[in-house]
């Protein structure tokens, strides 16, 4: 058997499914498209379950992919063990109700021992423990003997998520050799030992389950297989694990020479070098469809991936920044299956490069917490941490737990683990508790999973703005209905729209739907599985009926709008990535009729000088006139003419590119103006950051940039006549009474001052001696805070040394303030005490330093008795 290396089997697979009628199909995105019930694709079947539950039709009845999967449940184990990993590919062939059992069985068999050529003594299948026909096809079809044929329970051997379609697995194992084994005499196909590897796993979708243990058989049965990919390979290969197949140990071999350290040799650097292996190829290929690293979602578990990599290099020595270097190597050794990843390469080393260096700031900043929390612990003897600080430190700080414990046990503790998983387990169900109500899709449930998937709508708006059509759906809420009459609202279907729904950033038309009876307005305009439009409204005259020829029409000022501000956008990445560099992707956007929003990666904010370059350039291409081209082509052909295209975006097998003259060139499903010209003027109104390394600029176009500056202009105007000036004099008016004003606030302070040395009156007469200490204790009434302090300070100058406690009445309440000179302080006076024993006089309380303190007070009647026991504190102080 010749060992194929990753790449060579992804390949003959894939082959070997489209000479049985398969469409291969490129993998899908990791993030997940319409299934709030997976936060990153974990199978091939995942991104195919609108196929399997009938709510969209499939390209073809047979399909087969290698869909990239990333499963974290297991990320603790990680790296401990040979076995774990995060990242994987999964081999897949799938039947929409076409072919079953024997087909599936058949080309398993051929697949792993005519074309792999794996041994076929060695292989062993096992089945459902009741099905007796998948039995039956591997020892009657196959001829495999009976007593190699293993039956298994419902745990190991029926596939089951929830409600929804199920049914019983056929999964084949491979005998790697006695090597592998545990030497137990009874060591078999079922054992925990590594002899016995499972390679290939047969789903028969065959029922639906209610979830209640009910079952019905399905009217469509489907076939739904998977294989992973670097487990065949290290079957084929004859090596040790997933680690020692050839793509993913030139990673490995990377990892060591990186750090200088040699695999195989302590355990403990065995276990980073694995994990900083699997975490890199997970982390790279996650960055190249899109996701940034944050602290939620399908962000966070990047972001715990980067950073439990980094904080394993260095536990291996590395220093400084690293898994640039080795996301390289992932793009290197995988861009044959998957392309993407070479275009995304500068993007996705800025991305892991960025992150790293937080962690340094990150990791730092929780030593420092965890230093201060040992101190405290060790004054209280206390030898435990608490799970919450430990908690803390992870969920905050980004802090391992390992890491955490790691410390402690330099100083004798241990850590509260129990407590930590309870703040884990605690965290976990907010979240559960917050995700949606979903289906077996992971999607909201919703009366548009009742339409017959097989209607669909064909969008006719890029070249006109009406349409006469057929209502072919009507819905209200809750239920598919054959009528609306006026006053209802609900969602019509037709069977072509020129209305364009919401779709990659542009938001949807606006308009009516109109018959000889009735008159609908659209709202909204709503993209649903399976290829159809939905229009959302109500209707405002007669009625509408399934069935009716309509007359379909566009609200044109809305869409011409919205067009100005969707073909600016294209030209605002490109002008961003003139300026800023081709780094600049974009990583969302937003557009409608009255100002466009567009977010892009950028790891700073834009300087003004930036901003103003940006903006010159798109102007220019607008004064320029551009020619707006659109053509039809394959996605090759795309991306041979440079057209540019959005991460995570699934483009069918051919795609429109927007060509604004020699400048810009994208993939773009949307609506356009037909000239640049048209869009008449460009205005940045903001820019600002949205997440870690995602800038967001927020501007206008057309219209919306003239009622941005009539809106300025009027402003203008109303600010002149205010200051009874003209535009052109408003800023010398502004000057001229800002100056007058800072005049007669001096002024004022002087006047200020006067009143209040006037209201002590002679108040050196006033001052006092106690234990040889000088005091002044006295009443200024209508001064404030400010005021109390100045003449404090003034008084304190006067008498040299001493005591100064001075008391205001000003609106209704009660200000106190103390001050104490060094030498004062010496013989014992403080001033925040002092405050405190004379401020409950005036109902009020208060504090503050040895040498200056300040209260308030609402009672004023208590006032000449605060004086009078200032004495009284402060001889109890000397």
């Amino acid at each position: 058997m010749k060992a194929y290396g990753v790449n060579e089997l992804r390949k003959m697979f894939l082959e070997y499914f489209e000479s049985k009628d398969h469409l291969a199909m490129n993998s899908f995105s990791l993030v997940p498209h319409n299934d709030n019930s997976l936060l990153l694709i974990n199978s091939g079947m995942a991104p195919l379950k609108p196929y399997f539950t009938g709510q969209e039709i499939p390209p073809r009845k047979r399909v087969t992919t290698c869909q990239k999967c990333i499963r974290t449940g297991d990320i603790e184990n990680v790296g401990k063990t040979a076995r774990h990993g995060t990242f994987f590919e999964m081999l897949g062939n799938f039947s929409f109700g076409d072919y079953f059992k024997s087909e599936a069985i058949a080309w398993t068999w051929e697949f792993l021992t005519e074309v792999v050529g794996l041994e076929a003594d060695r292989l062993y299948p096992s089945v459902y423990e009741n099905d007796d026909e998948a039995f039956e096809i591997w020892n009657k079809e196959i001829g495999i003997p009976a007593e190699r044929i293993f039956r298994f329970g419902k745990a190991d051997n029926f596939w089951e998520h929830g409600s929804g379609p199920c049914g019983p697995c056929s999964e084949v194992y491979y005998d790697r050799g006695e090597k592998y084994g545990c030497d137990r005499p009874d060591c078999t196909v079922g054992c925990d030992c590594d002899r016995y590897m499972e390679i290939w796993n047969n789903v028969f979708t065959q029922f639906s389950s209610d979830g209640n243990g009910n079952y019905e058989e399905l009217t469509q049965k489907n076939i739904d297989t998977g294989m992973g990919l670097e487990r065949l390979a290290a079957a084929v290969q004859d090596v040790d694990s997933i680690f020692d197949v050839d793509t993913v140990k030139a990673l490995r071999d990377k990892v060591c020479e990186i750090s200088g350290v040699t695999y195989k040799v302590y355990e403990i650097q065995d276990i980073s070098i694995r994990l900083i292996t699997d975490h890199i190829r997970s982390a790279t290929f996650m960055i190249s469809d899109g996701i940034m690293p944050t602290n939620e979602g399908r962000g966070y578990v990047l972001r715990r991936i980067i950073r439990r990599a980094a904080r394993h290099g260095r536990l291996l020595g590395i220093k400084g920044t690293f898994l640039a270097k080795l996301s390289e190597t992932v793009i290197m050794e995988s861009k044959d299956g998957y392309p993407e990843l070479d275009e995304k390469k500068d993007f996705i080393f800025n991305v892991l490069t960025q992150e790293e260096n937080k962690f340094d700031k990150t990791i730092d900043q929780g030593l420092s917490i965890l230093s201060e929390l040992i101190e405290k612990a060790e004054i209280d003897k206390n030898k435990v941490l608490a799970g919450e600080d430990a908690f803390k430190l992870y969920d905050t700080y980004g802090f391992p737990i390992d890491l955490t414990k790691e410390i402690l046990e330099e100083k004798d503790m241990t850590v509260d683990e129990e407590g930590f998983k309870s703040c884990m387990q605690e965290q976990k169900e907010k979240a559960r508790a917050a995700r949606k109500v979903t289906n077996y899709m992971g999607a909201d449930v919703t009366v548009y999973e009742e339409i017959d998937p097989g209607i669909t709508t064909e969008f006719v708006g890029y070249d006109s703005l009406t349409a006469k059509s057929v209502i072919s759906v009507m819905t209200t809420d809750t239920e598919i209905t054959d009528a609306l009459t006026e006053g209802e609202v609900g969602t019509i279907i037709v069977d072509q729209t020129p209305f364009y729904a919401t779709m990659g950033g542009q938001n949807a038309d606006a308009g009516r739907i109109t018959t000889a009876d009735g008159e609908f307005v659209v709202e909204d305009t709503i993209k649903l599985l399976g290829g159809k439009i939905g229009h959302v409204g109500h209707v405002v005259k007669g009625m509408l009926k399934k069935g009716d020829k309509v007359l379909l029409a566009v609200d044109e000022k809305r869409r011409s709008d919205t067009c100005k501000n969707h073909s600016a956008t294209h030209l605002l990445q490109k002008a961003l990535r003139t300026v800023l560099g081709s780094h600049v992707e974009q990583a969302g956007s937003f557009v409608d009729g009255d100002r466009l929003r567009f977010d892009f990666s950028h790891f700073s904010a834009l300087s003004k000088e930036e901003i103003e370059k940006v903006e010159s350039i798109v102007n220019n291409q607008i004064a320029a006139s551009l020619p707006v081209v659109t053509q039809v082509m394959t996605i090759e052909e795309a991306k041979k003419s440079g057209a540019m295209a959005l991460f995570g975006e699934k483009y069918g097998e051919t795609v429109r590119v927007v060509k604004m003259g020699e400048f810009s060139t994208e993939l773009c499903g949307g609506t356009h103006v037909n000239n640049t010209g048209s869009i008449t003027s460009f205005k940045i109104l903001s820019e600002s950051g949205v997440a870690a390394g995602v800038r967001r600029i927020e501007a206008l176009t057309g219209n919306g940039v003239a009622q941005y500056y009539k809106g300025i202009e009027e402003t203008l105007m109303e600010a002149a006549r205010a200051l009874k000036t003209s535009p052109a004099n408003l800023v010398e008016k502004i000057e001229h009474l800002h100056a007058e004003m800072k005049s007669l606030q001096s002024e004022n302070e002087s006047l200020k001052s006067k009143a209040a040395k006037d209201s002590l009156g002679d108040v050196m007469s006033q001052m006092k001696e106690i234990k040889g200490v000088r005091y002044i204790a006295a009443r200024a009434d209508g001064v404030d805070m400010n005021g109390l302090r100045d003449l404090g300070d003034q008084l304190k100058t006067k008498i040299t040394e001493g005591v100064v406690v001075l008391v205001s009445e000003a609106d209704g309440k009660v200000n106190l303030i103390a001050m104490a000179t060094d030498q004062a302080m010496e013989k014992g006076a403080h001033a925040g005490n002092l405050i405190k024993g004379i401020a409950g006089l005036v109902g009020g309380g208060g504090g503050g330093r040895p040498n200056m303190a300040q209260a308030g007070g609402k009672d004023p009647a208590g006032i000449d008795q605060a004086i009078a026991q200032v004495s009284v504190v402060l001889e109890s102080q000397l």
